[in-house]
């Protein structure tokens, strides 16, 4: 049994502020205690799309090294939930979630598959793939505190790639997100719920919250950071805010009772 620790924040255009925020957040969620912590989506930058292909650094750069140093200050377990890492194309970068070990070390890479392309109103609007360079692998990491399943925002509402993690081992899916206000307001809680019921996983979900400024692209977050355990609770919500965490304890033992009671993947036919 361990605690964990999602953190909510309201990334910007300033890179420097956005970091300071999050270092401060881990380290009050370490000082309590949580063994693993976990940043949102966007977490070093949120804004115009070609200013963020243009800030893309290699995955030995500024944000990535700063994240394995508060790894192995706080001996925590510390997930990137994403930054703009640097692409093969010079037009785009990747959606890229790192996860780091307490020695600093990357345990696991995973670049979002399923970009955020919708046109379903002024408020939600998006291209995504336009500027970003899709991943093509589902992953997942072993760790002394159990085995992990990596995946970033809109990945949510395709409950196929969450099954895939969970047959492969996954007890915890990590879901760090930037939904916005419109569809956070309707989706969010439903389908973190809907994919630890399926998955009999907890589902640990650090979020971006409120107006992202200085972007002509301005855009709002809906927030709630949560945690919610194999068997659909809700055990942790941040409150509504720019800077907060939502902590829980993580208990393996609970996803291994519930996938016994109810063995679906006994049964599944995929």
């Amino acid at each position: 049994m361990f605690l964990a620790a999602v953190i909510q924040t309201s990334s910007t255009t300033d890179v420097a502020r956005n970091l300071a925020e999050a270092e401060a957040l881990i380290a009050r969620a370490a000082g309590y205690g949580a063994k693993f912590v976990g940043t949102p989506e966007n977490t070093n930058f949120l804004g115009p799309a070609e200013e963020k292909v243009r800030l893309a650094e290699p995955l030995d750069g500024p944000t990535c090294t700063l994240f394995a140093d508060l790894a192995r200050r706080h001996a925590i377990h510390l997930l990137l939930g994403s930054f703009n890492e640097r692409g093969t194309d010079p037009a785009r970068c990747r959606n890229t979630s790192v996860l780091f070990g307490p020695d600093g070390s990357k345990r696991a890479i995973y670049r979002k598959i399923h970009l955020f392309d919708v046109d379903h109103s002024d408020a939600v609007r998006a291209t995504e793939s336009r500027t970003i360079e899709p991943g093509d692998a589902y992953v997942t990491a072993d760790t002394p505190l159990g085995r992990f399943g990596l995946s970033v925002c809109y990945d949510l509402r395709f409950g196929d790639q969450y099954r895939r993690l969970a047959r492969e081992g996954a007890e915890m899916l990590c879901v760090p997100a930037a939904f916005t206000m419109r569809t956070g307001r309707d989706h969010w809680a439903e389908l973190l719920r809907a994919r630890a019921i399926e998955c009999q996983s907890y589902v640990l979900a650090p979020a971006q919250y409120g107006l992202h400024g200085g972007s002509s692209e301005l855009r709002e977050s809906f927030g709630r950071a949560m945690i919610v355990d194999p068997w659909g609770v809700v055990l942790a919500t941040a409150p509504d805010g720019p800077s907060g965490l939502a902590l829980a304890e993580i208990d393996l033992a609970r996803v291994a009772e519930i996938r016994r009671a109810i063995p679906v993947s006994a049964y599944d036919r995929d």
